[in-house]
């Protein structure tokens, strides 16, 4: 858990929303009710001010608060995570859970060391989950790229492309302008599918990578007693995690056509049209 924000956090507005605060507005208003008198709730409005003046600027308070954050947004990773591990088909799901199980294997293993060791051993069970974690990601990138990849016949694209090519002399003005679109279009269509490839290809060789990495880790850790001979590996395999990472959120953008490139080709489209039309 982080010792402190970022400034966005509203701990007012979290010290008003604490189940006990809500829970003493209640019970003055309740109070009030069976008496038949405003006092408890001039005396619960008076204490709620005190409350909320002192209460959200308490260093201990807000710690609790950001725990709460903290396991808020664990929960969302783990149930986003959890997302896309059920999206795997049997076998990636069976892949990763070869791994989990040699991550286990680790845990177990450095549980026999010193008590001297434990911090690096806290140390290295963060950066096993993120690895997890990672890997996951990794696997479910890999599926919908390889399902993107079966879904598209590149030498169909080529044909398509090489054909309007070769016919484009033959063709009116106007239909000559809209087919050196269509083959721009093609064009990017094919430099997006080898990105994709290549890039599955990278998740594939970082997948197997981070499975090498461990299982030697795995094989260290039964005579290994000093947990810091392995940070270097680690700290090496999470830093190429993390770029392969970068690389596939960068890829992921070229499912699509950009934006920009739909309005320029429909505006290009739609204006060739009206004077096909206006001179028909």
């Amino acid at each position: 858990m982080p010792d402190r924000d970022d400034g966005q956090i509203d701990y007012l507005k979290e010290a008003f929303r604490w189940q006990y605060n809500k829970i003493m507005l209640f019970g003055a208003l309740a109070f009030a009710g069976v008496s038949l008198s405003a006092l408890p709730l001039i005396l619960g409005a008076g204490l709620e001010l005190i409350y909320l003046s002192t209460v959200p600027h308490n260093s201990r308070f807000q710690r609790l608060v950001r725990s709460w954050k903290f396991e808020d947004e664990k929960r969302r990773r783990e149930k986003s995570l959890s997302a896309l591990f059920y999206e795997l088909p049997a076998g990636l799901r069976a892949r990763y859970a070869n791994m989990d199980n040699t991550c286990r294997a680790i845990r177990e293993n450095y549980k026999r060391l010193t008590s001297t060791s434990q911090m690096f051993v806290d140390q290295m069970e963060n950066k096993l989950e993120g690895l997890s974690q990672s890997y996951v990601r990794l696997l479910n990138a890999s599926f919908h790229h390889q399902e993107y990849l079966h879904t598209i016949n590149r030498d169909s694209i080529n044909k398509e492309s090489a054909q309007l090519q070769k016919d484009l002399e033959k063709e009116p003005a106007k239909v000559q302008e809209i087919n050196r679109k269509r083959i721009e279009i093609l064009s990017k269509r094919l430099e997006k599918y080898d990105k994709i490839r290549e890039n599955t290809q990278v998740i594939e060789a970082q997948c197997s990578a981070v499975e090498d990495v461990l299982n030697l880790i795995r094989d260290q850790s039964v005579t290994m007693h000093d947990p810091e001979q392995i940070a270097a590996h680690l700290d090496g395999l999470v830093k190429d995690v993390e770029q392969t990472e970068e690389t596939v959120r960068e890829v992921e953008s070229i499912f699509e056509l950009s934006p920009l490139a739909e309005a320029q080709f429909g505006e290009s489209y739609g204006s060739s049209s009206s004077r096909n039309r206006v001179s028909n």
